[in-house]
């Protein structure tokens, strides 16, 4: 197992489980289908949230490493991996707007990471995980799968955005946020997971001497 790989299935899965935590123990205080994950970042147990989702960024990243130096994500496909945990660490740096305040510069820069998140990683897997390419596997097609679920999530949210502005709505308001977050944010993650398998599964792609010597005498 490429080493990277385990790494990043570990402290994603450890981001994973932190925030599952904080759901489970604010169910008698938040409501889900209308709250959103952010929520949990707010107040002095913030740093919980923030610690999970640094999780998840960093074990992206390594995911990303571990894809990259095997040659399987391409240029493209890396840059978007990259955005997706970039846009991980500035949502953990960064409180969301806290309403009962009013908004904040530290919201706004929060909700441009969470955007470029949410945007990069489904590009990210239909790139890296194309089943019409050479190297694919069971896990390849689950992932290309899931990020094709991820686009509809996107462009369910876009054009629920786009009936609320035609009727002078929020556009949060148009629709379950909460639960709808918390849709696109499970099918990505199990997105990015599929893909650390993947790179996990796979050697690393280099050239043994003997290799060498059968392809020349070949």
């Amino acid at each position: 197992m490429h080493q990277p790989a385990r790494w990043g299935l570990g402290a994603a899965g450890a981001g994973v489980a932190v925030i599952a935590g904080l759901e489970v123990a604010a169910l008698d205080e938040m409501n889900p289908i209308r709250r959103t994950i952010s929520e949990h970042g707010l107040g002095p147990d913030g740093w919980i949230f923030a610690l999970g989702v640094g999780l998840l960024a960093a074990g992206s990243l390594a995911i990303a490493v571990s894809l990259a130096r095997k040659r399987l994500a391409g240029v493209f496909g890396t840059l978007a991996l990259l955005g997706w945990s970039a846009g991980l660490f500035v949502t953990a740096w960064f409180e969301k707007h806290d309403w009962s305040v009013g908004p904040s510069l530290s919201g706004s820069i929060h909700r441009v990471g969470s955007l470029v998140a949410f945007l990069s990683l489904p590009l990210a897997v239909l790139v890296i995980a194309r089943p019409w390419r050479r190297e694919r596997s069971r896990a390849t097609l689950v992932a290309f799968g899931l990020g094709v679920c991820s686009v509809l999530w996107v462009a369910g949210i876009g054009t629920a955005a786009l009936v609320g502005a035609s009727n002078g709505l929020a556009w949060w308001r148009v629709m379950p946020l909460g639960l709808v977050e918390r849709g696109l944010a499970i099918t990505e993650v199990a997105a990015l997971l599929a893909l650390g398998v993947w790179a996990a599964a796979r050697r690393l792609t280099t050239s043994s001497p003997q290799a060498t010597v059968a392809r020349t005498d070949g």
